[in-house]
């Protein structure tokens, strides 16, 4: 098994999300902290890249609401600069090179070369990451995955996102079914995922086909 070709995608473990004092606490996420960490030191000890998406909204963000419905529109959350729009310690990624979304970046291969860089982090405006940051698709094209690891919250709104836009352009899509937490009220999503040939797999069976490595 190649693990160049693999990359670990972690969705808004921020602490907004995660925390119970947070502005968009998804309740029960944080008994999720174990297995983010061990993700997070498995992707380390196995050199594997990791992107790492995050919100990351100014006051007229088209999602946010004084009055949400918590389905297409939330209370402010994740907004820029603050506490809240940092990742928790358990995810908190090494060193990353950051691409903010309302910012020009030069996207060179030399960038992505192997073992230059290991964690890049994503900023977004939206719960879709390709469509909330328009750099998600040329940092996807240069990593050139043939098989990304998915977790985070929330699994029916940005999780799901994700998962969608990777399976239209990535060959193995798994998502860690005991890494991932809903929103209430918002239909959960994995039935379309497995028609989209995503696959759902514990930690454990991660770790046992990481071990083969």
């Amino acid at each position: 098994m190649d693990l160049k070709d693999w990359l670990f995608w972690n969705v808004d473990t921020q602490i907004d999300f995660v925390y119970p004092r947070g502005k968009l606490y998804v309740q029960g996420a944080e008994e999720l902290r174990p297995q983010w960490k061990e993700l997070t030191m498995l992707a380390k000890e196995k050199v594997i890249r990791v992107i790492n998406t995050a919100d990351y909204h100014y006051a007229n963000s088209a999602e946010l609401d004084a009055s949400p419905d918590f389905i297409n529109t939330f209370p402010e959350h994740c907004m820029a600069h603050s506490r809240g729009a940092d990742y928790i310690r358990e995810t908190e990624p090494e060193d990353p090179v950051v691409f903010d979304w309302d910012k020009e970046y030069l996207i060179t291969p030399e960038l992505f070369e192997e073992g230059k860089h290991r964690n890049f982090v994503i900023r977004k405006d939206a719960f879709d990451v390709f469509s909330g940051n328009p750099l998600t698709d040329t940092i996807l094209k240069q990593l050139k995955p043939t098989t990304v690891v998915v977790y985070g919250v929330t699994t029916n709104v940005c999780v799901d996102a994700a998962v969608k836009g990777l399976s239209k352009k990535v060959k193995n899509v798994y998502v860690i079914k005991d890494a991932i937490k809903e929103l209430p009220n918002i239909p959960l999503p994995f039935e379309n995922w497995e028609k989209k040939g995503v696959e759902m797999i514990t930690l454990k069976e991660l770790k046992k086909m990481l071990s083969k490595n």
